[in-house]
């Protein structure tokens, strides 16, 4: 038995009042924010992963001699947890932003000259920042460039607070404001597919809003890019384990939960296999099915609301040739299957020829393809886009698969996710799919972590100073 009340070394002594004990379930992101958050203070904090590693959906493995990340993760400068995050851990300038926002858009049946567009800003002011852009953007007729300012500026108007927003369709509304399937395809699914994981018409209005409004038409550089430069596992193992252990949190990876209970005495049991820890508060950080597996009884009004919030896929596809087929950093492609190409070269411990990544959002009727299909469709699809392959040994094809990679964004979501707090005294939920008020985001993660944290020194009666401080806006 781990009884994490000891008292231990003068801190202790010093401090006049019993040590308390958190049990953190869950080592990805919000797990990691929520054990750092706890110790930060002054809470005995253990942190428990069935997984051999850090990190939950956003990590590296190895493949021979390339380091490989599961998926492209990139995030955006509004993402403001998420950037403490990396501060906390040390990691910040391993995943800068760009300085202003540009995205190469290759439109695979564009006619010469007129297949490469971007999406960028300038330094004005909200709305204009992005005038010059979509005054430019080849892949949409005038007419149809008019008709999404106008749908912009409507979108700008609507109140994120309202409910109603979360019942409705995006695609529904971006018809009703005159945008063209055209329209969709070549600007807003090309930024919603990447952050909420589906299509317009299969996508909540108020998450859809809430991503453009503040992704695109809060600040002038709120949307502009930033992405790891090295391995995720770099970020969200290494570096976040030492974080951890910095301030005495004890981690234990390859350990999985089997039960939570309630004692008589007010203190929470965590069951795992051969140890029984002892806690004041638990923060349960697993996905959404899994929290229900391991809910006490009464937790929750509505538990089985947790089992109606659906899952959603990402594919990647990874390419290694045998030279350099790609001179930009990453672009999006229309006409093609192809959504977003990353150069994963030097993060990946490459030394020779080029490694591109695929990142392939909502990929429902893809996940399940074999390689040999996939192959088949996407190398082709490289060559229509990208010249410079038609020439180029593949050295190697390969695929990761992340089945439920994110919560769907659908209509009525929002009534299915869960605050911080549970009706169990000192029972906190944290996750992406919690009510964070963002999509499936490493931003909705943090953010959760910060509200479970939070939620859990409430119950211990301790101070919160130090979350508002340093995350007024994420918290």
């Amino acid at each position: 038995m781990s009884d994490a009340t000891r008292l231990e070394g003068p801190d202790a002594e010093a401090s006049g009042r019993p040590e308390r004990a958190a049990v953190v379930v869950g080592g990805g992101l919000a797990g990691i924010t929520a054990a750092l958050a706890l110790a930060d203070a002054g809470v005995r904090v253990t942190l428990l992963e069935g997984r051999p590693r850090l990190g939950g959906l956003a990590f590296s493995f190895q493949r021979g001699a390339l380091t490989v990340d599961n998926g492209q993760h990139v995030y955006l400068r509004c993402c403001t947890a998420y950037r403490w995050f990396l501060d906390r851990i040390d990691a910040a300038s391993l995943a800068p932003l760009q300085d202003r926002l540009d995205v190469p858009v290759l439109d695979a049946e564009g006619k010469p000259g007129r297949r490469l567009g971007r999406i960028g800003r300038t330094a004005l002011p909200v709305p204009l920042h992005l005038a010059k852009s979509l005054a430019t953007y080849p892949h949409l007729s005038l007419a149809e460039r008019a008709r999404v300012g106008r749908a912009a500026l409507a979108l700008k108007g609507l109140d994120l607070a309202d409910p109603a927003l979360d019942t409705q369709n995006f695609g529904s509304w971006l018809a009703a404001h005159g945008q063209s399937v055209r329209a969709v395809e070549a600007l807003w699914d090309l930024v919603g597919v990447a952050t909420l994981n589906a299509v317009a018409g299969d996508s909540s209005l108020g998450l859809a809003a809430m991503v453009f409004k503040t992704g695109l038409l809060s600040d002038p550089g709120a949307a502009d890019i930033g992405w790891a430069r090295v391995p995720l596992g770099e970020l969200h193992d290494r570096l976040a384990r030492k974080a951890l252990d910095s301030v005495g949190v004890r981690t234990e990876v390859r350990t999985r939960v089997t039960s939570i209970s309630l004692n008589e005495n007010g203190r929470w049991s965590v069951q795992v296999p051969g140890e029984t820890l002892h806690a004041d508060v638990v923060v349960l950080a697993v996905p959404q099915r899994e929290a229900h597996e391991l809910l006490p009884e009464g937790a929750l009004d509505a538990p089985e609301r947790l089992l109606e919030i659906g899952t959603a896929p990402i594919l990647n596809v990874h390419v290694v040739y045998d030279r350099k087929v790609l001179s930009r950093p990453f672009f999006a492609a229309l006409g093609s299957p192809v959504q977003w190409v990353f150069d994963r070269t030097e993060a990946s411990g490459l030394s020779e020829g080029q490694y591109l990544a695929l990142s392939q959002s909502a990929a429902q009727d893809e996940i399940d393809e074999p390689v040999s299909v996939l192959r088949e469709r996407y190398l082709p699809e490289l060559g229509r886009l990208l010249p410079a392959t038609r020439g180029a040994q593949v050295k190697d094809f390969f695929v990761t698969r992340e089945r439920t990679a994110t919560f769907a964004p659908t209509p009525g979501v929002g009534r299915l996710r869960p605050g911080a707090r549970t009706k169990a005294p000192g029972l906190c939920l944290a996750g992406a799919w919690t009510a964070t008020g963002w999509p499936a985001t490493m931003e909705s993660a943090v953010r959760s972590g910060v509200s479970a944290a939070g939620a859990a020194l409430n119950a211990l009666g301790r101070p919160r100073d130090h979350l508002l401080e340093l995350f007024e806006e994420a918290a």
